[in-house]
Parts: C-alpha cells; structure tokens; sequence
C-alpha cells in the first residue's frame, strides 16, 4: 500500500525516471546542436541539410533572427542543465522530492516536468 508518507521513490521508480530523462536529455541535446548549426551555418548548405528533423527546425529558425535562435539555444542550454542536475539527484535517490516541503513531487509532475524541485503546493505558495 502506497502512502503519503514515503521519503523516496524506490529504485524501480528512480529508474524510470531516469529512462525518462535520459530520453528528454537525448532529444535536447539534438535541438541544442540543431539551433547551433543553424545560428553558424544561417546561409550556407552542408551535410545536415539532408536531415528532415534539421530542414524543419532550419526552416523555422530561418525566420528567427540570429539573436532569437541564440536566445532558444541558451534556454535549450539551460534545459538541458536542468535535466542532467536530475540525473544527479537520481544518483543520489534525492530525485523526486521536494525541495521546500520534503515531500515526495507528484509521478504526473515529474512525468510532466521531469527536472522539477518544487511539488506544486511549493510553487504555486511562491
């Protein structure tokens, strides 16, 4: 029976999590390096041109000035930060819980906002 009360995930949850954030990292990762050669390469055709994933990105960001692909990159940056702290606290099995009230952040927020700190009664009391 699972109550409230519990101060962790267990490893089998920790561990989903885990699959969970390393899929999200992987796919950041590439968005990172897609707005990247975007913002390096804006006029001239190379290799990744070919990929479907960076013409839609490359044409999206064709509209977006230099200066807002660079600001998407720096806040992909910092999601990819965010998401690589979370493996950290999986490591350390302090993943999950929040860091105001001690108690344990919801699956459905973390599964939402897998980096998340605050359970919501901590952020939305902010």
């Amino acid at each position: 029976m699972e109550t409230n009360e519990r101060t962790r995930y267990s490893d089998e949850e920790l561990q989903e999590f885990k699959e969970l954030i390393l899929d999200k990292l992987d796919k950041a990762q590439k968005d990172y390096d897609t707005l990247k050669a975007v913002i390096s390469h804006s006029d001239d055709n190379d290799i990744q041109d070919t990929s479907p994933t960076f013409k839609v990105l490359e044409e999206g960001a064709s509209v977006l000035s230099k200066e807002e692909s660079g600001k998407l990159a720096q806040r992909q940056l910092k999601f990819i930060q965010h998401l690589k702290a979370a493996l950290i606290r999986i490591e350390n099995k302090t993943y999950g819980v929040c860091r105001e009230t001690g108690k344990l952040i919801s699956k459905e927020r973390l599964r939402a906002v897998p980096h998340a700190t605050l359970s919501i009664e901590a952020k939305n009391s902010r």
